[in-house]
């Protein structure tokens, strides 16, 4: 067994919550890079080791070793010199959950490049924009939609001259990826002098799914690879030489979060399941098959799952789970535990940040609660003032950042000064998230600030409403906005996706009004319900309820 975890922290083993958050410090040196000290030094002292575990709708199955990792990976570093992208250029990917996506990535940090990850579903607006924005230089893309006539009508919208890589496609104009790698040596040393990457240099960028507004471009630099060590081994509870499983396209932060960086580390394989449409059924048949010992997802795929017939399946081998992204409802984690005899521990971060705040392994699962914050981050609740708030009250998420900036979190707002100014001030680098903190230590989520709904003097953050909806058992999906009212000054507002086979009526309003005010505060109870088709979404999977919001804000105007 080999694990390189003991190569970056003082310590690897804790007692309690309290030693780990009093104790644990990171290691590093100044030119740390992920992919010459971790994934090249694991080849050279276990070769075997087990990286990659992949397969596809079509059973097809590829595993790969640390070996395997750094021959590709100096593989698609000496094409790429080859076509000119050197230290500091950008390059965007599009891979969804292709085993390149993991020889590209460890290229790009090998050679100090910029990865941009991004999902296949960017439109042809989208793709302008990053391109533009982002100054990209070359683009590695799998053929899927209209992906690869999007990206040429950009380049020429753009007048620009990219070097287009796509997967295990002939095209003109396009390199072959697959083809092109075979061809290069899978020999690449470490560079000396400027050209070697330095840990405080720009690694990795990516574009926030943007629930209000433009899409912002959060830099991170290459010591952000370990501030994932505490997502991985004190969260995740990866496994030794195990196999850990993170529901995630690559064109998701949450792919970083769960799929290479603190895992690699801890010593645990991946296993990746490329599927065409999601289905939760295959997912956790695959999981079964391929003996996954640690599993994340967002709450949306819990949700699936336990709508699923599922029982009887065999969740031996599954020995740990976790969830973050959106607070989960009480009664997915209730349901899931039946079936499974497993606790979902939930987390919380952001684009910008690694995991901040996360029931940690010696932590017991609390409803409503995001756990407790990583030694790694300086949480403090902050008023209007910025002054700190009394125990128990509601107040802004902020790290302070005044004696050091910690190393999961983001280098800067790219090319957006006025934006890194806005968020992070006099000491603090402000979340725009509202949360208190319970007797316990436990800090309790209640929404983002613009969501948050301020009702005849009363604050009532979504997920709390939205968990007693989607409690009721006619309602599949559900988003609680504020909306405008001369006497509340606002009014909660439920938009309802039914399940199938349920339809709408003044009766099952009542009903469902009746069913949140005996669940939860009576107050918070939406006094308007809409019907819905489906909610608006962003590309990752998150609510917009800013669109919800400025809809509404029509039709009152």
């Amino acid at each position: 067994m080999t694990s390189l975890i003991g190569d970056f922290v003082e310590r690897v083993d804790y007692n309690s919550y309290e030693d780990f958050f009093n104790n644990f410090k990171l290691k590093f040196e100044d030119d740390f890079n992920f992919g010459f000290d971790v994934v090249d030094k694991y080849a050279e002292i276990d070769p075997n080791k087990v990286a990659l575990i992949w397969t596809n709708d079509d059973d097809e199955e590829h595993t790969f070793t640390f070996k395997d990792m750094k021959e590709y990976s100096n593989r698609t570093v000496n094409l790429l010199k080859r076509l000119g992208i050197k230290k500091g250029d950008k390059v965007m990917l599009t891979l969804k959950n292709r085993y390149e996506w993991w020889f590209c990535m460890v290229a790009l940090h090998k050679l100090g490049a910029v990865a941009i990850p991004a999902t296949h579903m960017l439109k042809l607006h989208d793709i302008d924009f990053r391109l533009k924005n982002a100054e990209v230089k070359a683009i590695i893309t799998v053929e899927e939609d209209s992906l690869l006539p999007d990206y040429e009508e950009a380049e020429k919208n753009l007048g620009i001259d990219l070097k287009k890589m796509v997967i295990e496609t002939d095209r003109d104009g396009w390199i072959n990826f697959n083809k092109a790698i075979k061809e290069e040596s899978p020999v690449y040393e470490r560079p000396a002098g400027d050209e070697n990457p330095i840990a405080d240099e720009i690694f990795l960028i990516y574009f926030t799914s943007g629930t209000s507004g433009l899409p912002k471009m959060v830099a991170h630099k290459h010591t952000y690879a370990l501030g994932h060590i505490p997502t991985a081994k004190y969260w995740q509870n990866v496994v030794e030489d195990g196999v850990h499983h993170t529901a995630s396209d690559t064109g998701w932060g949450k792919a970083v979060w769960g799929n290479i960086y603190g895992q690699w580390i801890a010593g645990t394989a991946i296993f990746i399941y490329d599927y065409v449409r999601f289905n939760g059924i295959k997912l956790l048949e695959k999981i079964i098959d391929h003996k996954v010992d640690t599993f994340c997802a967002p709450p949306t795929v819990y949700r699936f799952l336990i709508k699923e017939q599922i029982d009887g399946y065999d969740f031996s081998n599954l020995k740990y789970v976790a969830t973050a992204g959106e607070p989960l409802p009480p009664e997915v984690s209730e349901r899931f535990y039946d079936l499974s005899g497993l606790r979902i521990k939930e987390g919380f971060g952001q684009t910008e940040t690694t995991l901040s705040i996360g029931t940690f392994i010696w932590l017991d699962a609390k409803v409503g609660s995001i756990g407790k914050p990583s030694p790694l981050y300086k949480l403090k609740l902050l008023d209007e003032q910025d002054n700190p708030v009394e125990f128990g009250d509601e107040g802004e998420l902020c790290f302070d950042v005044s004696e050091g900036v910690p190393p999961g979190l983001f280098k800067e707002y790219y090319k957006d000064p006025e934006k890194q100014k806005a968020q992070w001030h006099d000491g603090y680098y402000h979340c725009g998230d509202t949360a208190w903190v319970d007797e316990d230590g436990y800090v309790h989520f209640v929404g983002r600030n613009d969501d948050i709904i301020k009702s005849s003097g009363y604050r009532i953050g979504p997920y709390e409403v939205e968990s007693a909806v989607l409690s009721h058992q006619s309602v599949r999906h559900c988003a609680i906005t504020a909306y405008p009212d001369e006497v509340r000054g606002q009014i909660v507002k439920a938009s309802i996706v039914l399940q199938p086979g349920v339809e709408p009526s003044d009766s099952l309003t009542k009903d469902i009004q009746n069913h949140v005010k005996n669940v939860t505060a009576p107050y918070k109870y939406p006094r308007m319900v809409e019907y819905v088709d489906e909610l608006p979404e962003t590309i990752s999977g998150k609510t917009r309820r800013v669109e919800i919001r400025e809809k509404d804000q029509k039709k009152v105007n």
